[in-house]
C-alpha cells in the first residue's frame, strides 16, 4: 500500500453555506481523507462559520476556518493566507462549491511528485440537479445521473489516470482551474503564492501557473481522476478580467517567476493571519 504525504486540502468559500456544507460531507467520506481542511473565507457572514462549527463536532481531521472582511472579491488574499496556515508539506486547492467524488483526496496524493504542480477538471451539475443535492444534502452522485454535464470527466479509471498524467496539454497555461489543483507548499512559497493585485473574478490561477512554469515546474494533468462536481450558480461578475488579464500578460511577457505582493507577509507576519479554530480566534500559522 503507498504511504501518502501529508496533505491540507484548501477549501475557498464565500457566502453559500448550504454548499460548503455538501462539500465537508463529501469530505468526510473520502476514502483517503487529508490531514487538514482549511477553509479559506473571503468575508462570509456568521451563518458559514455556523455551519463550520457544526461541522467540527464530529469532523475525522482538523478543521481550520480563516476568515477576511469582505472587502470585494480577493481570492487571491484568502488562498495566501490558507496556504501559510497549513502545516503539511502538499495542498490541495479546491472551491466550496464543489462535491467530491469519493476518490478525489487519494487521486490526487497518487499523483503527487517532486518538480511538478497538478491541475484537473470538473463535472458541471445543472440547476436542477444542484438544487435536489442541496435539498437532500447528499453527496453520492451516479455515473449516468440525470443533469450531469462533462461525460468524460466522470470517469474514475486510475491507469488512464496515470497515462493522460503527463501528456493532456503539458504546456498549456490555460488549460487549467483553480477550483481543482495541488502543489509542494514549498514551490508556492518559492514564487510567493498568489498574486494580490488580483482583485475581481478571474485569471489568478493561470498567472500563478506562469510563474511555477517560470521556476521550472512542469504541469501534470488529473484526467479520469480527482473528480469534482460543480453545484450550479449564476457566474460571478467578470467586470475585472480585462485588469486581470493584464496581470496575466506582464507576467508571461516577462517570464515573471516571484511577484512583489504575495504570500510572505503572512509567512511572516502571522498576525496578518485570522484563525479560527475550536471557536476560538488565535494569531498563529499552526
Amino acid at each position: 500500500m503507498k504511504t501518502f504525504i501529508k496533505s491540507s486540502l484548501i477549501i475557498s468559500t464565500y457566502n453559500w453555506p448550504e454548499a460548503l456544507r455538501l462539500c465537508l460531507l463529501s469530505v468526510k467520506s473520502q476514502s483517503v481523507l487529508p490531514d487538514e481542511v482549511i477553509i479559506a473565507d473571503d468575508g462570509s457572514t456568521a451563518q458559514t462559520a455556523e455551519v463550520i462549527d457544526e461541522m467540527r463536532l464530529d469532523f475525522p481531521v482538523r478543521l481550520i476556518h480563516i476568515w477576511q472582511k469582505d472587502e470585494g472579491f480577493q481570492l487571491s488574499k484568502i488562498r495566501n493566507k490558507a496556504i501559510a496556515a497549513s502545516s503539511c508539506d502538499y495542498l490541495i486547492q479546491i472551491d466550496g462549491d464543489l462535491i467530491l467524488h469519493k476518490h478525489f483526496v487519494k487521486d490526487h496524493l497518487e499523483l503527487s511528485k517532486r518538480g511538478t504542480f497538478v491541475t484537473g477538471s470538473r463535472v458541471l451539475m445543472s440547476k436542477q440537479l444542484s438544487e435536489k443535492m442541496l435539498r437532500l444534502q447528499k453527496t453520492s452522485i451516479q455515473l449516468f445521473e440525470p443533469g450531469l454535464g462533462n461525460f468524460c470527466n466522470r470517469f474514475n479509471i486510475n491507469w488512464l489516470s496515470g497515462y493522460m498524467a503527463d501528456r493532456y496539454r503539458p504546456n498549456d497555461v490555460f488549460a487549467l482551474r483553480g477550483c481543482n489543483m495541488a502543489f509542494w507548499k514549498e514551490d508556492l512559497v518559492r514564487v510567493n503564492g498568489y498574486n494580490e493585485c488580483f482583485h475581481g473574478w478571474g485569471r489568478e490561477d493561470n498567472e500563478i501557473a506562469v510563474r511555477l512554469f517560470n521556476s521550472g515546474l512542469r504541469k501534470r494533468a488529473i484526467k479520469f481522476g480527482g473528480i469534482v462536481f460543480h453545484i450550479h450558480h449564476n457566474e460571478a461578475d467578470r467586470s475585472g478580467c480585462p485588469e486581470n488579464d493584464q496581470y496575466l500578460s506582464t507576467a508571461l511577457q516577462e517570464k515573471s517567476v516571484f511577484c512583489s505582493h504575495g504570500l510572505n507577509q503572512y509567512l511572516n507576519n502571522v498576525d496578518e493571519v485570522q484563525i479560527f479554530e475550536n471557536e476560538l480566534s488565535l494569531v498563529s500559522n499552526a
